[in-house]
């Protein structure tokens, strides 16, 4: 089999060869404009929010010597001594912590649920190829996005204020918050479904609603619980932090050691919430797998 490689003639390859180098060198001239751009925008975002690099530089080195303390017991008999070194001493709160560890959990599983049925409800009305209203696909869109766009942690001070302390407000936060982010996430996946057995479906005689249960629900059932384990591993780091604001969870305890600088009291309990959401993402990324498995397999 021959492999000579014809050459074309110099008068033909010189414009090509030209041409080629013109379009490297106009890639090159927007790689260096977008650099630069990114470049001002970064100074003057700097500026604007005061970023003084000496000041960074000069108190860099509280950040490790800060990791150091926590994992050093600072009272007792053990006092200077690393944590490891007794177990037991470092990790006096378990029981306490264990339950606040599960009321966590299940601040975040009660938000992932109630957030996953309004946003399941919700995507189909936001979804483009679906929603036939204008005005309600917009209000719908409209609502999810002021749903994810204000943190958790925002909407939990406001339901504080007006519920008390306790994981209620913390519920409430997370199934708001969720609701616009599986919202928008389920509303993308209905916006990718096949559309024919829609049509053929409501061509039959079918409703709207019905059309959407038997002909789309089908195709997008395994990416929606999907999202929901992704959401729910999301939540719970969210529901952590909770307690700062008196929603409930073990954030409560966490913010209290850190402002009485009790230091092995933080390293414990970071280090039982980092275990917990480890083991979380464990097994959901392990369902996620079996339902998106199960749906290219059908």
């Amino acid at each position: 089999m021959s492999t000579t490689v014809t050459r074309l003639p110099d008068a033909q390859l010189e414009p090509l060869t030209r041409a080629y180098a013109q379009s490297l060198a106009a890639k090159r001239r927007w790689l260096w404009l977008g650099l630069a751009i990114f470049v001002a925008c970064f100074v003057l975002a700097s500026f604007s929010a005061d970023v003084r690099l000496q000041v960074f530089l000069d108190n860099f080195w509280r950040f490790p010597d800060y990791i150091v303390r926590i994992f050093h017991f600072d009272t007792g008999a053990n006092t200077g001594r690393i944590v490891f070194s007794d177990p037991a001493d470092w990790m006096w709160g378990i029981g306490k912590w264990t339950t606040q560890l599960f009321e966590t959990i299940l601040i975040a599983y009660v938000g992932t649920i109630v957030g996953a049925i309004f946003g399941f409800f919700l995507c189909f009305l936001a979804a483009e190829n679906l929603s036939m209203n204008g005005w309600i696909r917009n209000t719908a869109k409209r609502f999810l996005e002021f749903c994810r766009t204000v943190p958790e942690i925002v909407f939990a001070l406001i339901f504080v204020v007006a519920f008390g302390l306790g994981p209620v407000p913390g519920v409430l936060a997370i199934a708001l918050h969720t609701i616009g982010a599986l919202g928008k996430q389920f509303s993308e996946v209905v916006e990718n479904a096949d559309m024919r057995p829609f049509e053929g479906v409501t061509a039959s005689g079918a409703t709207w609603a019905e059309s959407v249960r038997f002909a789309i629900v089908p195709q997008v059932l395994a990416n929606f619980a999907s999202y929901a384990l992704l959401r729910f591993e999301i939540n719970v780091r969210g529901a952590s932090v909770m307690g700062f604001v008196g929603a409930g969870g073990i954030g409560q305890d966490l913010v209290e050691a850190i402002r009485k600088f009790y230091y092995a009291d933080v390293s414990a309990i970071l280090v039982l919430i980092i275990v917990t959401v480890m083991v979380i993402d464990l097994l959901t990324e392990r369902l996620r797998h079996h339902l998106v498995g199960m749906e290219h397999r059908s």
